[in-house]
């Protein structure tokens, strides 16, 4: 399998919500909800790094599309690192999801291997980190 990630779909209990929390409060680009006319087909996607794209989609219309059975949520099987330039941008990420609505599971502080990370959860419950790590910079 060659690294070719292009899309990372998220679970949602509440589209309209999501879209919100992601759009609104977090800012990040979407054209809305498409898909609409289909049974389970209403998502939406937004704009993440060159070629990558965030899903939202319905847990129900997830587990009708994978066959699996819905099943109960649990926030430490991943989390989504979203990596930043400094600690100042650390604060103002992990600020504005929690003006957002998200739920502030750990305050920024300084890591163990020299870092700066804090936790948030989303609506939904995803686990997000935003970090700063000194090895690691974004382009």
């Amino acid at each position: 399998m060659k690294p070719r990630i292009s899309v990372i779909t998220l679970g949602v209990d509440d589209l309209a919500r999501a879209i919100r929390f992601y759009r609104d409060g977090l800012r990040l680009p979407t054209d809305g909800i498409i898909g609409e006319e289909f049974e389970y087909g209403a998502v939406a996607f937004f704009d993440l790094n060159t070629g990558l794209k965030l899903a939202l989609w319905s847990r129900k219309s997830l587990a009708h599309d994978t066959g699996l059975s819905l099943a109960a949520i649990s926030a430490t099987e991943f989390s989504i690192g979203h990596n930043v330039m400094s600690k100042s941008e650390v604060d103002e990420v992990m600020a504005e999801a929690g003006n957002a609505g998200a739920v502030i599971v750990k305050p920024a502080q300084d890591t163990f291997w020299g870092g700066y990370a804090g936790y948030f959860q989303d609506p939904d419950g995803h686990l997000w980190e935003v970090v700063w790590n000194p090895q690691l910079l974004p382009e």
